[in-house]
This record gives C-alpha cells, sequence and structure tokens, in this order.
C-alpha cells in the first residue's frame, strides 16, 4: 500500500512543490477544501476528505476532518495489532505525513476594528485536533505545520532520513505551534472582556484580572553570546513586529544581553519628552540601566552635546538613545566616543555614512509604531514565577502637585523642576537628580539611605549645583537631604510626599529659603 500523506492548510506557500515531492516519493495525496482545489488547479492528484471519510463537509465547513476515518488513520499505531485490526475491520487507510497550518487568527484579530463573530470563525478546530493527533503518534506519523519546514523534510525524505528523532522534533514544533494558536485566543478573548471583567470587579471587589492565568506567546528571536556574565546562557524572547523585536538593526555586532536591558532603560528615559515627530529633542546616555547623562536641546546635536557634558567620564562605553532622527552633526558627535549602542527613530544618509566608520558600534532604528505596539505589561521573574505590573510610563499630572513652601516657584524653576521629575523615574531607587535649565548636572542611584544618594548626585554637580534643582523618587524620611541641598545651593526641591515627618522637611525649606513641591506620587525603580 502507497505512503498517504494528508494536506490542508491555511496558508499555500510552498504547497505545490510540496506536494510534487510527496508524489515523486510515491505517496497518494488526501486534501479538503481550498487546499485540494489548489492542487487540482496544479494538475496534480488528490483524493478530497470528503470522498475519503465518505462524509460530506457540514455547517458550512465547520466539520470536515473529524472523522473516525481521518484521526483513525492518523493515530493507529502501527506495531500493535489491535490497532492494525481496527484499522482493516473499519476499512481505514493509515495517514503517514499530515501537513496543517492553521485559520489565520492572529491576522484577524491585528485589526483592533474586526467583528466578534467574524474572529470567531477563523478560530481552527480540525486543524489543531490534526496537529495534536500527529504529534502524539509522532512515532509512525511525521507532522508539518509550517511552508518553512518543507524544503527541508523533503531532502530528508528522499535521502531515508525521516527517522523518530526528526518526527520528534517535528512534533515539538507542532505542540508549541497550536500552544501558541491557543494562547493567541486567549489573550484575544481576554483584551475583549476586560472591560466586562472590569465592570463586574467593580461590584466585587476582586481584582479584573483575579485568577486569570497569564499566558504567553514569544517566539525565539536568537541565542545570545551569554547573559549578564559569560558564565551565564541567554536567548532572547521576542515578538516580531513590537518594541525591540521590530527594531532595524543597521551595523554593528550582534546585540547582547546587557545591550538589550540598557537599552530598554534609555529608551524609557528619553520618550518622556516625546518621541518621533514632533518630540523635543532629548539624548540620554546610560551606563548599567542608570541615564548618567539626559538633556534637551534644540536639535539632536545640541541635545545629545549637553547630554555628554553632563558626564563624560561616565559616557565612555555608554548606552545613547535619542528621540529624533540622527543627523550629520549629531552623528559627527556620535563619532568620536566609544559607545556600545545608539537608538533613534531614524538616521539620515549624511550619518549613515559617518557612522559606517564605526563598524562595532551598533546603530538601531525603532520607530514610535513599533514602541505603540508593545505590550503595556511589565514582567519580571523571581525564582518560580513571574511577577506582572503596568508600566510607569504615564504622562506627569501636575494637577496634584502642591508648592508646600513659603517660597513659590517662578517659571524657569518649574521647569527645572519639571525636566528632574521626568528624569528620576527612570533612576534606580534611591534616586537623586541635580539637574538645571534641561541638563542633568548629577545622579545618585541605588544607594541604601537616600541621603547617599543626595549626596553622590551634589557632588557629581559640583558647583553646578548652586542655583539647580533636586528631585527624588521617594519622600523624604528626615530634613537632612534638603538641609544637604541647601548647603550646596540647590533652589528647589520635588519629591513625592507622604512621609510622617513631611513637616521637617518642609519647616526645613522655610528656614533656608528652597522652594519644596510635593507631588503626590512616588516612582521607585528596583
Amino acid at each position: 500500500m502507497a505512503p498517504t500523506a494528508l494536506l490542508s492548510v491555511s496558508n499555500k506557500e510552498g504547497l505545490v512543490p510540496l506536494a510534487q515531492g510527496l508524489l515523486q516519493a510515491g505517496y497518494q495525496l488526501i486534501s479538503s477544501g481550498g487546499t485540494a482545489s489548489a492542487l487540482q488547479a496544479a494538475g496534480l492528484p488528490v483524493t478530497k476528505v470528503a470522498e475519503h471519510t465518505g462524509a460530506p463537509e457540514i455547517l458550512g465547513g465547520r466539520v470536515k476532518t473529524l472523522h473516525p476515518r481521518i484521526h483513525g488513520g492518523i493515530l493507529a499505531r502501527r506495531s500493535l495489532a489491535s490497532h492494525q485490526a481496527d484499522l482493516e475491520d473499519q476499512g481505514i487507510t493509515p495517514i503517514d505525513v499530515v501537513v496543517v497550518n492553521l485559520y489565520p487568527f492572529r491576522e484577524t484579530v491585528a485589526d483592533p476594528a474586526v467583528a466578534f463573530d467574524t474572529a470567531i470563525e477563523t478560530i481552527d478546530i480540525g486543524g489543531p485536533a490534526m496537529v495534536r493527533a500527529a504529534a502524539k503518534n509522532h512515532a509512525d506519523v511525521a507532522v508539518l505545520t509550517s511552508p518553512g519546514q518543507y524544503d527541508a523534510f523533503l531532502a530528508a525524505l528522499r535521502e531515508g532520513r525521516v527517522d523518530e528523532g526528526l518526527r520528534r522534533e517535528l512534533a515539538l514544533a507542532a505542540f508549541e505551534h497550536t500552544a501558541g494558536y491557543d494562547a493567541a485566543i486567549s489573550a484575544w478573548l481576554v483584551s475583549r472582556l476586560a472591560d466586562q471583567r472590569a465592570a463586574a470587579a467593580l461590584g466585587s471587589g476582586l481584582a479584573a484580572d483575579q485568577a486569570v492565568p497569564l499566558q504567553l506567546e514569544l517566539p525565539l528571536r536568537q541565542s545570545l553570546r551569554y547573559g549578564e556574565n559569560p558564565h551565564q546562557p541567554a536567548l532572547w524572547y521576542s515578538l516580531s513586529d513590537a518594541g525591540w523585536g521590530a527594531a532595524g538593526q543597521l551595523q554593528g555586532k550582534e546585540l547582547s544581553y546587557n545591550n538589550l536591558i540598557d537599552l530598554d532603560a534609555a529608551l524609557a528615559t528619553v520618550r518622556e519628552f516625546g518621541y518621533g515627530g514632533g518630540a523635543q529633542p532629548a539624548a540620554v546616555v546610560v551606563k548599567h540601566t542608570n541615564p548618567c547623562g539626559v538633556a534637551v536641546g534644540s536639535g539632536c546635536a545640541q541635545a545629545l552635546e549637553r547630554a555628554l557634558d553632563a558626564d563624560r567620564l561616565s559616557a565612555f562605553g555608554g548606552i545613547v538613545a535619542l528621540n529624533t532622527p540622527v543627523d550629520a552633526a549629531a552623528a559627527e558627535l556620535l563619532s568620536g566616543l566609544f559607545l556600545e549602542c545608539v537608538v533613534a527613530p531614524g538616521f539620515d544618509g549624511a550619518a549613515r555614512e559617518q557612522l559606517a566608520a564605526k563598524a562595532n558600534l551598533r546603530l538601531l532604528e525603532l520607530d514610535a509604531d513599533a514602541i505603540a505596539n508593545a505590550p503595556r505589561r511589565q514582567l519580571r521573574s523571581v525564582l518560580g514565577g513571574l511577577l506582572a505590573q503596568d508600566l510607569d510610563d504615564g504622562a506627569v499630572d501636575e494637577s496634584a502637585w502642591q508648592v508646600v513652601s513659603e517660597r513659590q516657584a517662578d517659571i524657569e524653576t518649574l521647569d527645572d523642576l519639571r525636566f528632574a521629575w521626568k528624569l528620576v523615574r527612570h533612576v534606580r531607587s534611591n534616586a537623586i537628580v541635580v539637574a538645571h535649565r534641561g541638563q542633568s548636572l548629577g545622579i545618585g542611584a541605588g544607594q541604601m539611605n537616600r541621603v547617599g544618594s543626595a549626596r553622590l548626585a551634589l557632588e557629581a554637580a559640583g558647583q553646578g549645583a548652586r542655583g539647580a534643582v533636586l528631585a527624588s523618587d521617594g519622600f523624604f524620611p528626615f530634613d537632612d537631604t534638603v538641609r544637604l541641598a541647601a548647603r550646596h545651593g540647590i533652589e528647589a526641591v520635588i519629591q513625592p510626599g507622604g512621609s510622617v515627618r513631611d513637616a521637617d522637611s518642609i519647616t526645613a525649606c522655610n528656614e533656608l529659603g528652597l522652594v519644596m513641591v510635593v507631588t503626590g506620587r512616588r516612582h521607585f525603580l528596583h
């Protein structure tokens, strides 16, 4: 008896060459619906599923392959006499190769305006059932779920290498395929039901997403050379159309684990000032996830030069993020530095030509749409699990700000406070930022006490602290930071407030002549 292949694919790419290869290898073909029509149009012999099963398609095509003659042929173990006896009794032909890819559910729901019923009709039923059956019985059946597998499979078939090892690899890919498909359906339903759940939660006192399991579908983008250190293996999983997975790398070495972590921190910081068209030009230099220089300017080059001037020593070997396209003037500044990566919405031709001389410098183009498409949920692993939270990237709401000192802030001081407040939430806690006229002057990050961070930031600012402002990501537990700031010439401070000893810090500001603004919102970053 000739071996049999069942083909039922939504994506017809590579279908005809695959079928031709199977026929040349002696297979007979069974197919359904549009797949059978495509094979017949190519002049290839094929038996339609309805002819094979003796049962017509029903329910408008919802039921085609859900039949014992299909699933019995796929699931029968060739080594079990009882299975072979059942096939013989029922007149069922064994199926040796199953080629299935699924209805385009993801593509359909990518349109946010898609009708609910339209999306439901693109949920495949028979396809996943056949894929899972073939993958389960991979000891005897080969299952193909992607056109990208066809050429290698035909080569293995010609060379007699379709062994259990290959079938097991194909089975793994098949189960990953169906798992991802189900995860996409679940995620879509969760998003569509979010408003309904939120409304129900208001009346029940439960969190809107309580008891909803987290399901992820992230394809492997690439293996990384290593993780944070050379002895740590690392992989990069990413969506291809959102966030860093959608970035175009124009030149340079492969991205490393640490590059990606630092790039993410740099991007989050520079986005405070807008990104792409209409953005206030801003530049950020990051080292070890903390900004070491941040500035705005009249153009890309000026913003970059001011950010570098904030701390040129720390900029060595850093990551640069810019929120407007890089031009020749900015590229000239970048050319004179040792940097790991530069990310921006774009690079003009002159900038590309100039930076090409730095072959190892990684240049990445990332447009605003790729950022907007990224999920708003932030995940972090802990031993044996994951933590999830919403991104802390909402616009600053000044309506809750209060000037609690006797001295009031003038317009220029308020502008400085806005800049410092945007920046401080991207510095690791305990975080202190000293800034003046749209430029960071000193940054204190990650210390175990707040006054220690303030001391680092003020010492880095030096004489520049006189007339500058100071921002703190958390409240002042004591008045020591205010008094230290005043000794260095700071004019104004901004902090969340909420300490039981807020009055002490306010009193110190009034005694020393400082402005104090309380925002009512903290921005810890761990």
